[in-house]
């Protein structure tokens, strides 16, 4: 592999008929490829693809072994492959046969590995200790963020970073009679950045405020889900303890709540207030039995310290969003090795996002360890495919603007190259949303390609940490789990510091083999689980929170 990716450009897989140009490739340039000299007959840019023979309309493309489109035009040899010569398609796919034997990395290195964590009553371990503090309903949402105003800088959580400084040089400029030209051509000086630890509660990351507009006026499926979503959040090993606001009237009752808790932890123990404003009358009398109860909470779950915990206790959520024609080889599969790593020493894996899992069914259902598992990641393709083909956007529409701009022109070889994030081990288990995890081992979870409802969700279902790949650059994190953020290449890497924690571009530029950058990135995600390192998103205090409407989202 890093032989391969020190030239100008790659053939993936050895079935693939087309080629990937790692760099900005003329129109002209020949290229040797097997003894075959190809003159490329268009420009092609880095990350996109061209064509190793002259494709007929008709023509089926593949890529990472597997069909990602068919050629809606005729295509010279050496031709660029662009949303105008190709469609999206698929092969389909059927129960088949087992397919569980894999190779385990070697993981001996790692023998006796621990990292510090909050260990729970329920046997998981926390790689962060926050206090949540969430509605039931979109109603109770102002009242969410009046006890936000109240408690965060008191209580010496403020958000890290503000542009107050700023604003105040921007006034002092227009009454010191600045122009408006002046005023856009000025250097604007940063506030320093404030801490964001608690001196009163030490050993309490955060409090966190989780708003959302869900919880009634919508399908009782859709309040029943954001039920078992919270109740995800509050029995969450990163979380200590929670204050749940209610109005009383809504779908999403607290009694629906607290039968989900007990569906993911029967012998749950974790603080839990649960207020209800049309019990208690006035606001202030809400207000002030939230702050009281809350307050009473954090003394309590103060006295939780982190301790020893083994690697098998991480549980990682795969993610990627603003993919590029990088993905699927640097980043994505630098997380497949990472998770195959992981699984071997008795880890979680989630790979979620299944409109980005078409074209790559077939392989994921015969890896599951049972054909009930199989059957039932099948279903939930198919009919989360219909859904979306009978409002009128099937799977194929889910490559973004910037997706077809970087490379990835169709939802196959987006697909193709996304899934690489799950490694090669067997399929322990498949969820629906919102399940929990409970299994070790790698687990498929439904959820839409959208970065946020993504994320979301995979920290419902248990994952104490995210890895995020990207490749254009995104800012997504999560309330209460470590996101981290690897850049699919070294550019963007240099190019967005401020959100992008790891860079796998050394993969492309063949400094690092995929299994050396898998190991480094495991040794920084152990640094995380410790608290020694904060990533980008939880510096910046990005509390990213979407729940999914069980509607199309791609």
């Amino acid at each position: 592999m890093v032989e391969e990716v020190k030239r100008t450009f790659l053939q993936i897989h050895g079935f693939d008929n087309v080629l990937v140009a790692l760099t900005d490739l003329p129109k002209g340039t020949v290229i040797d490829h097997q003894g075959q000299h190809i003159v490329l007959v268009d420009n092609v840019a880095g990350k996109h693809k061209f064509t190793i023979n002259a494709l007929n309309t008709g023509d089926e493309i593949y890529m990472y072994g597997v069909l990602v489109g068919k050629a809606s035009q005729p295509v010279p040899q050496g031709g660029a492959i662009t949303t105008e010569n190709i469609k999206h398609a698929a092969d389909g796919f059927k129960l088949g046969n087992r397919k569980t034997d894999w190779s385990r990395p070697d993981t001996t290195g790692y023998a006796g590995k621990t990292f510090m964590g909050y260990h729970r009553a329920d046997g998981s371990v926390g790689t962060a200790n926050y206090w949540l503090v969430i509605p039931l309903v979109f109603c109770e949402n102002r009242n969410i963020n009046v006890l936000k105003d109240a408690l965060l800088g008191k209580l010496g959580f403020a958000k890290p970073r503000s542009y107050e400084n700023e604003v105040d040089q921007l006034v002092n400029m227009l009454q010191t009679g600045k122009s408006v030209e002046e005023i856009l051509s000025a250097d604007l000086q940063m506030t320093p950045e404030a801490g964001v630890s608690s001196k009163l509660f030490p050993n309490i990351d955060g409090i966190k405020f989780l708003t959302h507009d869900m919880g009634c006026g919508g399908t009782k499926t859709d309040s029943d889900a954001l039920c078992g979503l919270l109740a995800g959040y509050i029995t969450h090993p990163n979380v200590a303890g929670a204050t749940i606001l209610s109005l009383g009237c809504q779908h999403a009752q607290a009694s629906i709540l607290q039968n989900e808790i007990q569906k993911r932890d029967r012998g749950f123990t974790k603080p839990l207030i649960i207020l209800e404003q049309q019990k208690l009358g006035t606001e202030s009398r809400l207000l002030h039995e939230a702050l009281k109860q809350t307050f009473a909470g954090l003394i309590e779950v103060n006295k939780q310290q982190r301790q020893p915990a083994s690697i098998s206790k991480l549980c990682i959520g795969l993610e990627c969003g603003g993919s590029d024609g990088f993905s699927g080889i640097s980043a994505n599969p630098v997380l497949g090795y990472l998770s195959d790593m992981l699984v071997a020493m008795g880890g979680s894996v989630i790979l979620a996002e299944f409109p980005e899992l078409c074209g790559v069914e077939q392989e994921l259902s015969d890896r599951c360890v049972d054909e009930g598992t199989a059957l039932k990641f099948m279903d939930l393709m198919t009919t989360y495919n219909a859904k979306a083909e009978a409002d009128g956007s099937g799977f194929y529409a889910n490559p973004s603007p910037g997706n077809i701009r970087d490379g990835l022109i169709t939802d196959a070889i987006k697909s193709a190259g996304a899934a690489k994030k799950g490694g090669t081990s067997p399929v322990t288990a498949v969820l629906d949303y919102p399940e929990k995890v409970t299994a070790p081992g790698l687990n498929l979870l439904c959820t839409p390609g959208s970065d946020v409802e993504s994320t979301t969700a995979e920290v419902a279902a248990g994952a104490n940490i995210v890895l995020f790949t990207t490749g254009l650059g995104t800012p997504t994190g999560n309330p209460v789990t470590p996101v981290v953020k690897l850049s699919t290449n070294t550019k963007l890497f240099n190019k967005m510091p401020d959100i992008i924690d790891f860079n796998c571009g050394t993969v492309i530029e063949g400094e690092e083999s995929i299994e050396q950058a898998a190991i480094r990135l495991l040794n920084y995600v152990i640094d995380v689980a410790n608290g020694d390192i904060k990533p980008k998103a939880v510096q910046l205090g990005q509390d990213d929170f979407i729940p999914w409407k069980r509607g199309v989202s791609l």
